[in-house]
């Protein structure tokens, strides 16, 4: 059996903080008071200022001389500069996972039979769930940790639902899209990389 995940204090407090943002708790121009969340959730304030590091790392909040922490007033520019940088990572990825993928693509199958089931439910969550669950997979198939660290501290997850939340970015078909890219690994299809990459870039939302 595989043993549950066990997040960090820092880490529960940063995925509270972010579907707070995400769900519109906070609105962007909004303060977040470090004090008043450590009460909130009965912590001490540390944790809270390290989670709240790492969003502002993300660009997702932003510290305001005598004004403290607020969330970033965010604009489809601001979302849509993520998504060349992540093409790129992406490209790369799927060169070096080519061989593996092709031999077998059994990790991104799941993903792509979730993705038609949130499709036909309209089920949003489940949506970027396992888009990004899947684009994590392809990009851990590379075999190359830093690419995959790198890929991982862009904030994948909440950049997506960002897109889709503030901006409406909704793509036609979840499903059909990675299905034919799960396709595209398995017959060994030529240029792979930049089909992927083209495939990221098809995914931004446009300012």
């Amino acid at each position: 059996m595989t043993p549950p995940v066990v997040h960090s204090l820092r880490e529960q407090i940063r995925e509270h903080l972010v579907e707070g943002i995400v769900s519109g708790r906070w609105k962007p121009g909004e303060r977040i008071v470090e004090r008043r969340i450590a009460v909130e959730l009965e912590v001490s304030q540390t944790p809270v200022r390290e989670a709240l590091r790492e969003l502002e790392a993300l660009r997702l909040i932003e510290s305001v001389p005598n004004k403290g922490v607020r969330v970033r007033e965010l604009t489809a520019a601001d979302l849509e500069e993520i998504y060349p940088v992540r093409a790129g990572l992406e490209q790369l990825a799927a060169e070096l996972a080519a061989p593996a993928l092709a031999a077998d693509a059994s990790r991104l199958e799941p993903h792509v039979t979730a993705l038609y089931g949130a499709d036909r439910g309209g089920d949003g969550e489940a949506q970027v769930r396992h888009t990004v669950a899947f684009h994590r997979e392809l990009v851990r198939a590379s075999g190359n940790s830093v690419l995959l660290h790198t890929w991982e501290s862009l904030g994948i997850e909440v950049w997506t639902a960002l897109s889709i939340r503030w901006l409406g970015t909704v793509q036609e078909s979840y499903a059909e899209e990675h299905a034919a890219v799960l396709e595209a690994f398995r017959r060994g299809a030529p240029r792979i990389g930049e089909l992927v990459r083209d495939h990221v870039l098809g995914c931004a939302p446009r300012p």
